[in-house]
């Protein structure tokens, strides 16, 4: 994100993602990838058909502990900063979503599986893997882990290095009313642009939670209703 639009990241962040992620079956380690020296665990090493077998259990609403190595915060501590003294705490389940999880491939000779996972914001792809090891009879750690999607943003369309450099880079740079594109939208006419762009607060539209607010196809601002009241969480427009 670049100028006025780098204000609209937090919008960007709730979103759900996608990853492609490669577990090793057999092992554990600490972080649950490969940032900590693995450990063997006894257990067999599940095939394709085990794996899928249990997908379903991890599907839909589920809860799911956070690793100790995250960066969420219990009695005011960043849990990383805990585990990296060695002081484990007790973690409360947090409610999360997984679309779809699905298995790429397995070579069980190699101990390997490379998966494709859907999910709400804030799931941990370590996490979900090492439960799903678990219930295998087995331990697993993250050896690969890629997002590949954030919303409607895919990582394919994403430019190159040598399009950063090229002539061509603002045919590549993605309009802020694509990306927040989720989020519902009111239209505003001419009087209503020049308070908009001024920041003013509106008549409430009646919009649960924040919504653009548009003029011709063009993305004013983000508001959010406030009883009766419409006021601006980010203004992109100039006055």
């Amino acid at each position: 994100m670049i100028g006025r639009a780098t204000r609209l990241a937090r919008y960007v962040t709730p979103m759900d993602k996608s990853y492609t992620t490669t577990a090793r079956f057999g092992f554990v380690s600490d972080t649950l990838d490969a940032e900590s020296e693995p450990v063997p665990v006894e257990g067999p090493i599940p095939d394709a058909n085990a794996i899928r077998a249990r997908l379903s259990e991890f599907t839909g609403h589920i809860l799911q502990v956070p690793p100790m190595a995250s960066a969420i915060k219990v009695g005011g501590r960043r849990l990383y900063d805990l585990h990296r003294r060695g002081v484990e705490v007790e973690r409360e389940a947090r409610p999360v979503e997984i679309h779809a999880f699905t298995l790429v491939s397995a070579d069980p000779t190699a101990g390997t599986a490379t998966f494709e996972i859907s999910c709400s914001s804030g799931t941990y792809v370590r996490s979900l893997i090492s439960d799903l090891a678990r219930v295998l009879g087995s331990g697993a750690y993250l050896t690969a882990l890629r997002r590949t999607r954030v919303g409607d943003l895919l990582v394919r369309n994403a430019p190159s290095p040598e399009d950063l450099h090229g002539t061509n880079l603002n045919n590549r740079i993605i309009h802020p009313e694509t990306v927040l594109r989720g989020l519902p939208a009111v239209e505003v006419g001419v009087r209503g642009r020049v308070g908009v762009c001024n920041g003013r607060k509106l008549k409430a539209f009646g919009v649960e939670g924040s919504y653009r607010v548009m003029a011709g196809g063009e993305l004013l601002a983000v508001y959010r209703d406030e009883g009766p009241e419409a006021r601006a969480e980010v203004v992109l427009c100039a006055a």
